[in-house]
């Protein structure tokens, strides 16, 4: 009798991890697409874009960073101030990157470039640093 349970445990265990490997397998490239980017914070000082609507900021560390708003974001009234910006890097699909490019390379002037999601800023202060 404990012969044949054992000859059953090892099929139940064979079955068993197989469909466990192959289910994660199935979902393990799923979960990837899903994954958020973690949050970013960035200062620096915020100035009015090239392109309608557009905004970025150069930071301490002369990187510029193309900012795209949330609706809770508002940064027109920021304009020249020195901000923190708090977000994550936009999914942005390769048409919306070839149309921003044009004004990206005039406003980067070769500095190294990012895009960040604007979830949240705060006043730093009423003007930027030169």
């Amino acid at each position: 009798m404990t012969q044949q349970l054992s000859k059953h445990s090892v099929w139940i265990f064979f079955i068993l991890f197989v469909g466990l490997g192959a289910a994660s397998l199935y979902a393990a490239p799923q979960m990837g697409n899903q994954q958020t980017s973690a949050v970013q914070t960035v200062t620096g000082c915020l100035q009015k874009g090239l392109e309608t609507g557009g905004f970025f900021l150069i930071s301490a560390d002369d990187k510029h960073w193309e900012l795209y708003p949330d609706k809770e974001a508002s940064l027109t009234e920021h304009v020249g101030h020195t901000v923190t910006v708090t977000g994550t890097v936009p999914k942005r699909s390769a048409a919306q990157e070839e149309k921003s490019q044009p004004y990206e390379k005039k406003e980067t002037a070769g500095k190294q470039h990012s895009d960040l999601q604007v979830s949240g800023v705060k006043v730093v202060s009423e003007t930027c640093a030169k």
